[in-house]
């Protein structure tokens, strides 16, 4: 087997190596990190960082307030450029259009969950209601 055989066809490659590789994550510990705190699913079940992943699986990938859901085009273990990194995986049509519905809710909203204070009791229950209205209940 020569040398560019073995480059066009990886072998098994593990989750947490993919994200990193996908340039998710800027290390393989926050990707770890992040699929055992409950952060990232696979084929929409708990992911596991020892996990072996294979083309055209779901990855769900949810860091603060973005949560994107992106199909793997193609296997890679080593971290390349942007350009590179991003041929790796086509995020789905679905989760582009929540994601743009959550900007619009939040512009909508006023930007008042950023604020100069701490928030006081109302805003605290308003913050309360608007994390409910969006995650419907997933913290």
């Amino acid at each position: 087997m020569s040398k560019t055989e073995k480059q066009s066809t990886p072998q098994a490659v593990r989750l947490d190596k993919w994200l990193w590789a996908a340039r998710f994550f800027k290390t393989r510990s926050l990707c770890k990190d992040a699929i055992e705190g409950g952060k990232v699913s696979y084929n929409g079940s708990k992911g596991k960082a020892s996990r072996n992943v294979e083309i055209g699986a779901l990855i769900g990938i949810r860091a603060g307030w973005d949560e994107k859901v992106v199909k793997i085009k193609a296997i890679s273990e080593q971290r390349r450029g942007a350009p590179e990194a991003q041929l790796l995986y086509e995020e789905t049509p679905e989760s582009i259009e929540k994601r743009e519905k959550r900007v619009l809710e939040n512009k909508s909203y006023g930007g008042r969950i950023m604020s100069d204070h701490k928030p006081n009791k109302k805003e605290r229950r308003d913050i309360k209601q608007l994390k409910q209205d969006i995650f419907g209940g997933m913290e």
